[in-house]
């Protein structure tokens, strides 16, 4: 089997534009692959171009490590955001191939599965008016919706220092998030990089009362002398790395100890079998894996299969629910949250286990996405935008 092309598609939302590309072959089979870029999508698409033609076509989809090695070191220059998503969309496209030529699901090749389920957390149902009342409103919704997990960042556009009176506002959110969800529920506690370590260790002590299950990115992620003096000084485990694209590049945060829950990005990183990859070395650190996933259905069901396969594999980011929830329909066979009990369960399909709708894709064109997290109103998820 031989790869004959691939072609791309993105749909489009005004604050994301998610990337899928099919890999096809000469015995008829197509794979799927998807990534979520921030501002770089044509980029992504014009790296992909290239790579089709020095890397790809004729390629056997069986032989992933091989694609994967040659497209990361065959063009010299050292691989960054654009080049490694290029390769995740690619690489999960072939282990799909793979999955459907034996008829087996993803989850089977990568060593069997360890669960029958993983947990999932919301994230995007924050898009209302930023109040207790409102944001109270929206967490319940999300309790009903069977989900025993959520995430919010509610500090506005805090850069650095939060002053006094937007910390008590902070507060005042994440009181009202606890109390509409309840103690047994999981409140994931994300900063985005926003703060100095001083201003995030006193913002954990502040919030530490309604018991977060993490603290996300509480300084900018370039520096890990400044996470270190986080790590060191709160009592909440911390959970970083959806911004560093090549697993090798964890090695420096597994020696330093600071990080409790690593978060790849299955979309950036380089796809599913290098996640995996990082996930057995997080083991031997005892560090938990979960997943940064902004991505459609596509990128929720390549996480699953890694999450499936994982011992240390702690809960899976979901968007999909509430952000733009109706670009579910251009997948069939669509991951979705068992509301009886908050995860999503195993599934036998052969590959990843969904299709591309290219018909239904075309309805949702390509924008001109933007996502400040810097801009009045950013957790909104509604910025100007315009078709193209």
């Amino acid at each position: 089997m031989r790869i004959t092309g691939i072609s791309t598609h993105v749909v489009g939302t005004p604050w994301r534009n998610l990337t899928y590309v099919q890999v096809h072959t000469d015995e008829g089979i197509t794979g799927v692959g998807e990534t979520r870029m921030l501002g770089h999508t044509d980029a992504l698409l014009g790296y992909l171009k290239e790579a089709e033609a020095n890397h790809i076509l004729g390629s056997d989809p069986f032989a992933v490590e091989d694609l994967v090695r040659r497209m990361k070191y065959g063009d010299y220059g050292r691989a960054g955001e654009i080049v490694m998503s290029g390769i995740a969309v690619v690489e999960m496209a072939c282990w799909d191939i793979k999955g459907k030529a034996l008829g087996v699901p993803v989850w089977q090749l990568l060593g069997g599965k360890v669960t029958d389920k993983v947990k999932a957390y919301a994230n995007g149902w924050y898009t209302t008016e930023r109040t207790p009342e409102a944001y109270h409103k929206a967490a319940r919704a999300v309790m009903e919706r069977g989900y025993r997990a959520l995430k919010i960042d509610p500090f506005g556009t805090g850069h650095f220092e939060l002053d006094h009176q937007d910390t008590l506002y902070a507060v005042s959110l994440i009181e009202a998030v606890r109390d509409a969800i309840g103690p047994e529920a999981e409140l994931m506690l994300e900063m985005h990089g926003r703060f100095s370590p001083s201003t995030a260790v006193r913002l954990a002590h502040e919030l530490a009362p309604f018991r977060p299950a993490w603290l996300e990115e509480p300084v900018p992620p370039e520096n890990l002398k400044a996470l270190e003096k986080v790590a060191a000084k709160v009592d909440m485990p911390v959970a970083t790395g959806e911004r560093i694209h090549d697993r090798i590049e964890f090695r420096e945060l597994f020696e330093s100890q600071a990080a409790d829950i690593i978060q790849p990005d299955v979309g950036h990183i380089g796809g599913i079998w290098e996640t995996r990859k990082l996930a057995a070395t997080a083991e031997t650190h005892y560090t938990l894996v979960a997943p940064h996933n902004v991505g459609g259905p596509v990128l929720t069901a390549a996480s699953l299969q890694v999450g499936f396969t994982t011992p240390n594999f702690k809960i899976l980011e979901h968007f999909n629910d509430f952000a733009d929830a109706e670009i579910k329909k251009v997948v069939k066979g669509a991951p979705v949250v068992d509301p009886e009990d908050g995860c999503f369960h195993l599934s036998d399909a052969p590959g990843l286990g969904v299709e591309l709708d290219v018909d239904a894709a075309a309805e949702f064109p390509q924008q001109q996405a933007r996502f400040d997290l810097w801009a009045e109103g950013w957790e909104q998820r509604k910025p100007k935008g315009t078709g193209r």
